[in-house]
């Protein structure tokens, strides 16, 4: 009896072993670290917005050469008064600045002052003319022995004839000012030759040069 049992058990196969399902990789959604740093640096930075610039003149203005230079009637630095009928028959040099006694403003008055000599000699009288009061004026001369007249046009009459009074860009703020501007004015009340938008530095040599 024991061994038809032990006979039966040593018939029963062992069943084979299971095999193991195959598993799919899954892929993960997110991008490798490595692509991520790739495609950041394909894209450029956006570009820096330029700063403005400290000052810009809107447009170009002034009367153009061949014009009939504007009469005028204006009080100087005394209070007394200069028109351009006294002045009939002969030329001279009217230049437009913007204040008195400011960097610009100041190293051109200095230039006229320091080069006046040689408008004497041409037989050429030299006129400044601002905005600003014939106290101002007073002033602005005697604290830099300017030798030269200065006359007051308060009301930019004169100004605006000539047609230098103009909209301006300072740092971002639009306001209305004096285009430093200078005109040679002939024997005949003309413009012989007209300087808009001055840059300080060498100007007047070039004033006497075309004289």
């Amino acid at each position: 009896m024991e061994l038809s049992m032990a006979a039966k058990k040593s018939k029963v196969k062992p069943s084979p072993p299971s095999k193991a399902l195959p598993t799919k990789a899954v892929k993960a959604k997110t991008p490798a670290a490595s692509q991520v740093s790739k495609k950041a640096a394909a894209k450029p930075a956006p570009k820096a917005k330029a700063a403005p610039k400290a000052e810009a003149v809107a447009a170009s203005a002034g009367l153009a050469e061949g014009s009939k230079a504007p009469a005028f009637s204006l009080p100087d630095e005394t209070g007394a008064v200069v028109s351009s009928a006294s002045l009939t028959g002969k030329p001279y040099v009217i230049y437009f600045y913007p204040k008195d006694d400011t960097p610009g403003c100041t190293k051109e008055a200095c230039d006229f002052r320091d080069n006046l000599k040689a408008f004497n000699s041409a037989k050429v009288r030299v006129l400044g003319v601002s905005p600003d009061d014939s106290k101002r004026h007073a002033k602005f001369k005697e604290k830099y022995g300017l030798n030269f007249t200065l006359l007051s046009d308060v009301d930019k009459t004169l100004i605006g004839a000539y047609g230098i009074w103009i909209k301006k860009l300072n740092y971002g703020r639009e306001y209305m000012g004096v285009q430093r501007s200078t005109f040679i004015i002939d024997k005949t009340g003309k413009i012989a030759k007209a300087w808009n938008g001055v840059r300080v530095p060498g100007h007047v040599e070039a004033v006497l040069a075309a004289l």
